[in-house]
């Protein structure tokens, strides 16, 4: 089976390439944060983007951040370089349809599941569902696409044998 076949590994790549960009505009988006006030500066920041900096999701982001030494939040950008690269990685794989890229797409997103699950059984949101059903749909196809191409390649050199 031809590896062109497979067309829906390009939206994946796209997907994965997306998810790498953000972490890694966030990543470095951390590093405006080194040696400022950063309590102040985020509760400003949210007020004029017109939310409410008492949220308490909002809130813990700001208590993290303010907390945070520049140690810290060099490692947090270290860290969001990393995984961008990797999912960077994974996207090239995928759209040049390696079969590497999709062994570790199937795992990678395998291992959001139970998290997945877990988070959707805490607090059920659409979002949090669709998350779950997305990933879901990417695993399983992937794997379709790993035992279909093992299938191809075995009934290949089965149609070779004399």
């Amino acid at each position: 089976m031809s590896r062109s076949v497979h067309k829906a590994l390009k939206p994946i790549a796209v997907f994965e390439a997306i998810k790498g960009a953000i972490v890694f505009i966030l990543g470095f988006g951390i590093l405006g944060f080194l040696g400022r006030e950063n309590e102040s500066f985020l509760e400003q920041f949210f007020v004029r983007m017109h939310f409410d900096p008492a949220n308490r999701y909002l809130h813990g982001l700001i208590r993290m951040l303010a907390e945070a030494s520049d140690t810290r939040l060099m490692l947090l950008t270290a860290f969001a370089t990393l995984y961008a690269a990797v999912r960077f990685a994974e996207a090239y794989g995928l759209w040049h349809g390696r079969r590497w890229a999709e062994w570790f797409a199937a795992l990678s997103g395998a291992i959001y599941i139970p998290i997945e699950i877990y988070e959707l059984a805490q607090h059920l949101t659409w979002l949090r569902l669709a998350a779950l059903l997305l990933n879901l749909i990417i695993v399983a196809y992937m794997v379709w696409l790993l035992t279909e191409s093992r299938r191809v390649q075995a009934q290949a050199a089965a149609d070779t044998l004399p």
